[in-house]
């Protein structure tokens, strides 16, 4: 009997049990489906935190101050309160460093009006805006008159102005808001850019650092300052600037611990990147269990289809069929159910990504390498777990065979 015979009489021993068939491949459609979306989930997943970091800035060195030690207890980042403006006078910008900017905030009550919200303050200079990708719907952004004349000014975020008057296009330029009972006149609105990093910049408002420090915080000293480097690549050649000229200025000798340090935006995303595909693999490699599980299910009822059809396997070895003809036939079955269960839970698994994308807000990703790995694990399943049934029915005797009741 020729390979074609043999894929037709598989077809219809297969036709001949739907019901059995379906529920057979139902393993392998669950497992296949599960690895399609747990990847696809994964992908958006680490593209969603590759996107909010890079929004975080471009090429970004975050300096912050060391942690605090009274007591033997350990503050939070940031708490020694070692930075200050002097030091942003003190980093160069050159070659390796494009932009510079002090930061700090706070969250402060402001009022406009009979609306108000509660949000964050942040005190920072015109470099800011480079630094941080600003773009602004509206308005205009702070500077550096504003900057050295500690203007009360301020640059709102789409979502603070929906609290305040609500409706985020509201002609809000112009208007005087009050913060900390301090007056801020408004003079810009920033373009909607949803959460990046840990914080949501549409609900924040920016303004000179000097007024913040003045009026509002009453304290000089920064939370971080933020730096630009020229490109990626000087990215580290930046931080080593930095930290020398940091070194020098708070007289830091060798051997001696930093009071401050320098975050680069690139090892956090290469960190992160790394957690996520870990865990895309981890959720991928748990749902290859029901793979495995259907591959079981898929032997389990091909060994019944044997017994079942014993005396048929025994007309067809009495009739002439020989050995490799019966093995190829029941081979050939539990591939069948394997491929169709395979090219099932693809298309699935794809529609469930979606629907998971959807449900969380992310835009999945299933690359082409995720398919075929799980498109060929599933035909490997159907050879491996159909190898050991379809020996059996090859091996019998027919006499035995004929003789089964």
């Amino acid at each position: 009997m020729n390979f074609l015979e043999s894929i037709r009489v598989s077809l219809r021993a297969l036709r001949a049990n739907k019901l059995r068939s379906a529920l057979t491949m139902l393993g392998i459609i669950i497992g296949v489906a599960a690895v399609i979306a747990m990847v696809g989930i994964g992908n958006g997943a680490t593209a969603s935190i590759t996107a909010r970091i890079q929004g975080m800035g471009s090429n970004l060195l975050t300096i912050n101050s060391a942690r605090s030690n009274s007591g033997g207890v350990r503050g939070g980042a940031g708490s020694s309160n070692t930075l200050s403006i002097s030091d942003v006078d003190k980093i160069q910008v050159g070659t390796a460093v494009k932009a510079v900017a002090p930061f700090t905030d706070n969250d402060f009550q402001v009022v406009l009006g009979s609306g108000n919200t509660s949000t964050q303050i942040s005190g920072t200079t015109e470099s800011y805006e480079v630094i941080k990708n600003v773009t602004l719907a509206r308005g205009r952004y702070i500077t550096k008159v504003d900057v050295d004349s500690n203007a009360r000014v301020a640059v709102l975020g789409p979502t603070v102005v929906t609290n305040l008057m609500g409706d985020p296009n509201a002609n809000i330029i112009g208007k005087v808001i009050k913060i900390q009972n301090v007056p801020f006149q408004v003079i810009g609105v920033t373009t909607a850019t949803g959460s990046t990093g840990f914080q949501s910049s549409d609900d924040m408002i920016t303004a000179p650092i000097t007024t913040v420090q003045e009026r509002l915080l009453g304290k000089k000293t920064l939370r971080s300052i933020l730096v630009s480097a020229s490109s990626a690549d000087l990215m580290q050649e930046a931080q080593d600037e930095i930290t020398a000229d940091l070194h020098k200025t708070h007289k830091i000798q060798a051997g001696k611990a930093d009071d401050f340090t320098v975050q680069n935006q690139a090892d956090m995303l290469a960190t992160m990147q790394g957690v996520t595909q870990t865990l895309t693999m981890l959720l991928g490699g748990i749902a290859s269990i029901s793979l495995l599980v259907g591959g079981i299910g898929i032997m389990n009822i091909m060994l019944v289809s044997v017994t079942e059809r014993t005396r048929e396997i025994g007309i067809r070895k009495a009739i002439g069929a020989k050995s490799r003809d019966i093995l190829l036939q029941f081979l050939i079955e539990a591939v069948v159910l394997s491929i169709l269960g395979g090219g099932i839970g693809i298309a699935l698994g794809y529609g469930g990504s979606n629907l998971a994308g959807k449900a969380l807000t992310l835009n999945t990703s299933i690359s082409l390498t995720s398919v075929f790995l799980a498109f060929g694990f599933s035909a490997a399943i159907g050879v491996i777990f159909g190898v050991f049934p379809a020996r059996k029915a090859a091996a019998m005797d027919p006499i035995d065979a004929l003789r089964y009741e």
